[in-house]
């Protein structure tokens, strides 16, 4: 399965289980931060030479092409991708669906690629299912409840039938979300009812406290699907019925499954725990921060920079990568930006809870800052909503009818790698403003460090690990996340705009010996503390080596 020689340190053999990986540009199955992130450990599996086989699915249609519509606003498009660029392993499997036999092709992407752990990709589209199957791998996230269940069952049952087949068994199964979890049934059937055999190879990562995020099923649908993969309903209803739960809960059955679980920074370890307190019978709960591969996100010369000293070689190569990052805005928007004006840039994936248009709250005081004459701010936008998330692709349009009119603000489609890696060397402030306590990392905000933009943060997620504010970057600091969310609001975007004014402005343009001090204190800690080798070492120490 590897080209490499595997490090003895990391020899034991591991599935990682992920409906996302963001590899490379033209490799587009992923969404949003699930899909950057198991990209970035695939890369450091591979910086790392460890034993370690990706396993996902290969999206047809991807998620979407995000496109403008006539006026600008929001479109999705759902083309097919083309990549000549994977093998075809000839191996097929078949994995039963309803009363159907689904036969799913394994392609692989082979480590020297893109240099990454060997990731095999599943697909559908074959000559062997009739049209409405061959469809089950179109659209990561589909929104048809069967067919996205089809798909666990693909990524979990076909994933582990391929791997056999591959002649690779793992001694440990990595699901990265629960979305995989048919691989624990399927483990359940081949050790014939034994759970212990099952709860000792079996390890799983929680992302979100979010509910879209730990997904709930109607048992019966569960059954017929042959999500259970040959399990008899009788013998597992003590992983899904209690007191609390009339639905089949995916993280509550992953959580009771499981040798051990693991939130993605210290503060979301902290929620996971209170979430799942009355649950009983789960596993520990741990945390191992996520972290994001400086290999492929930081800029060699920005680095270069900073390792010799070089304050001018900084500022005159982060002038160059906004001036990049300025001509796709224009190509897309119309709009020339200033390379020596302070940017500041929002992008993520729109969800309400990360509240894309805080900063617009009071539009007059947001244009009086934007709009000064002598020390101008410019923002941008990016970020992909859920296809039929109508809420936040509201949101999006409304942030760019209101930034029609204003001639250094604007939002971009097409947040994908490309895009992001523009956007975080073009920006000089990286703004990040959640909800306190919803986001469970937010790991965008390392990788604009590693590219001397400063973080702009509420201290939620991994910020409060990193962070020194006015240091290395700067918080907005938030009130008890139990008052009313209109409470909330105020309170933070009170606190942006006074740090905006008081602190972030006058320092870019009055102190600039001052703002490069912060920005290379910001480089100097994101690294190696939230480099992605530090978190696929401690994957291999704390969780996959763990008796």
């Amino acid at each position: 399965m590897h080209s490499y020689k595997i490090d003895k340190k990391y020899s034991k053999p591991v599935a990682y289980f992920s409906s996302e990986f963001a590899i490379h540009q033209p490799l587009k199955i992923y969404s949003g931060g699930l899909g950057f992130l198991a990209g970035s450990h695939m890369r450091s599996a591979y910086d790392l030479k460890q034993n370690l086989v990706g396993v996902g699915i290969l999206w047809k249609r991807g998620y979407y092409d995000q496109i403008r519509k006539e006026d600008g606003s929001l479109g999705t498009d759902f083309r097919i991708k083309y990549n000549n660029f994977l093998k075809d392993t000839g191996v097929k499997v078949v994995v039963p669906f309803l009363d159907r036999k689904v036969t799913v092709k394994v392609w692989k992407l082979e480590a020297d690629t893109f240099e990454t752990a060997p990731i095999i990709l599943l697909s559908t589209d074959t000559s062997e299912n009739d049209a409405m199957l061959r469809t089950i791998t179109d659209k990561l996230y589909d929104d048809d409840k069967i067919t996205r269940l089809a798909q666990y069952m693909v990524l979990g049952i076909g994933g582990a039938l391929a791997l056999e087949a591959l002649g690779f068994t793992p001694d440990i199964y990595h699901l990265n979300e629960a979305h995989p979890l048919p691989v624990a049934f399927w483990l359940l059937n081949k050790f014939k009812g034994d759970f212990a055999e099952v709860k000792k190879r079996l390890i799983f990562t929680t992302h979100t406290p979010e509910d879209a995020g730990n997904e709930r099923s109607d048992f019966d649908m569960i059954k017929k699907t042959g999500f259970l993969a040959g399990v008899k309903p009788e013998t597992i209803k003590h992983l899904w019925a209690s007191d609390e739960e009339t639905t089949f809960n995916h993280s509550l059955v992953a959580l009771r499954m499981a040798k051990l679980s693991n939130a993605v920074s210290k503060i979301h370890g902290d929620v996971s725990r209170d979430m799942w307190k009355s649950a009983k019978d789960i596993c520990e709960i741990t945390h191992i921060t996520n972290a994001q591969n400086k290999r492929y996100w930081a800029d060699p010369i920005l680095e270069k920079a900073l390792q010799t000293n070089d304050d001018e070689l900084l500022m005159s190569r982060k002038r160059e990568l906004k001036k990049a990052l300025f001509d796709e805005v224009a190509d897309q928007t119309g709009k020339v930006l200033d390379p020596d004006a302070l940017t500041i840039v929002w992008a993520r994936r729109f969800a309400g809870y990360k509240r894309a248009d805080l900063i617009l709250a009071d539009l007059k005081r947001f244009k009086k800052i934007v709009s000064n004459s002598k020390r101008p701010v410019q923002v941008i936008w990016a970020g992909k909503p859920y296809p039929l998330h109508w809420e936040a692709i509201d949101t999006f349009n409304d942030i760019h009818k209101t930034t029609l009119s204003i001639p250094n603000c604007t939002i971009l489609v097409g947040y994908e790698l490309r895009l992001s890696r523009l956007l975080k060397q073009g920006s000089d402030i990286w703004l990040n403003n959640p909800r306190y306590s919803r986001e469970a990392s937010g790991t965008s905000g390392m990788t604009a460090a590693m590219n001397a933009s400063v973080n702009f943060s509420i201290g939620d997620g991994w910020v409060p690990e990193f962070a020194k504010d006015g240091e290395n970057c700067f918080v907005i600091p938030h009130l008890d996340h139990n008052l009313p969310l209109e409470v909330q609001d105020k309170h933070d975007v009170d606190e942006m705009y006074k740090i905006l004014e008081k602190k972030i402005v006058p320092m870019y343009y009055n102190k600039p010996k001052e703002w490069v001090k912060v920005v290379k204190q910001s480089m100097i800690d994101v690294a190696p503390a939230f480099d992605s080798d530090r978190m696929a070492d401690e994957y291999y120490v704390k969780l996959y080596n763990a008796e």
